[in-house]
């Protein structure tokens, strides 16, 4: 069987990163940088892209993947056209996209959980971007792409946790917001996903967190304890009187159970100062 050829856009930041990871043993995988990590400039299978300035439609050309994952941040209106261009090569060619959108296509909706196929509607700028991009995705012929919508993701190099380390080393307050239920996942959980994903050739909509809910404030004490014993400064951020829903679960995208997960399994996933 001829291997396949991914690229992952986005590949410097910490998911991008962990993907890479993930499938570079497994597929001929290139990933783009733009941060300046001395390993990428190393790395001949990591290409300098500057959404800004460089057309993605030259990389895609050149490295003619199969599959590419997009997992680019920055510029809102550059990543906007990064994808036109991206749409515009997949209808030409033989290629597909898994998109990671966010939890965040649905913060107006505050109530209740959302699954796949819930109307999407955000209050946010950066869930408005999300939509827009997935509804360029969505004229797309079926197989042609995946969205991947993803909660709060966590690990030991996440800004996220990292954020919380330093807070603590440095006597700050952490912010908790105690009516906010959500789900969660981490780099290493949705990783193995992807990996999966791509292997049964999975198209449509994918809700990639863990299957239970988790208030905010517990969730972020219990990852604490986890870390070590402190007495940190917690700031509560009450945003409304009621509970808040952020949360993507599945219904009818369900992956196999050994790859089913509960926010207490990434809690207990190793977090060490």
């Amino acid at each position: 069987m001829k291997v396949k050829k991914i690229l992952i856009l986005g590949g410097s930041g910490f998911i991008g990163n962990a993907i890479y990871k993930e499938l570079c043993p497994y597929f001929k995988t290139y990933a783009t940088y733009n941060s300046a990590r001395r390993s990428s400039e190393k790395n001949q299978q990591f290409i300098k892209y500057n959404m800004e300035e460089d057309d993605i439609y030259n990389i895609l050309e050149n490295i003619k993947p199969q599959i590419i994952i997009s997992a680019v941040r920055g510029n809102f209106a550059a990543q906007i056209q990064a994808h036109q261009h991206i749409v515009e090569y997949l209808e030409e060619n033989n290629c597909r996209l898994l998109f990671i959108s966010s939890a965040n296509v649905f913060d107006a909706y505050s109530k209740y959980p959302s699954y796949e196929n819930d109307k999407t509607l955000s209050e946010s700028i950066y869930g408005r971007l999300k939509i827009r991009i997935e509804n360029m995705l969505l004229r797309l012929p079926p197989e042609k792409m995946a969205i991947l919508r993803v909660p709060m993701v966590f690990g030991n190099t996440s800004t996220r946790v990292k954020d919380i380390k330093n807070s603590i080393l440095n006597n700050e307050s952490i912010d908790v917001f105690p009516n906010l239920v959500m789900n969660v996942t981490n780099d290493d959980k949705l990783t193995q996903q992807i990996h999966y994903l791509i292997n049964r050739n999975k198209s449509g909509i994918f809700h990639l967190g863990c299957k239970d809910l988790v208030h905010h404030e517990d969730f972020i004490k219990e990852v604490i304890d986890r870390i070590g014993t402190f007495n940190p400064i917690y700031k509560r951020n009450f945003t409304t009187n009621n509970e808040r829903y952020m949360a993507v679960l599945p219904k009818t995208n369900k992956l196999p159970k050994n790859l089913q997960f509960t926010y207490q399994d990434i809690i207990d996933h190793h977090f060490i100062i």
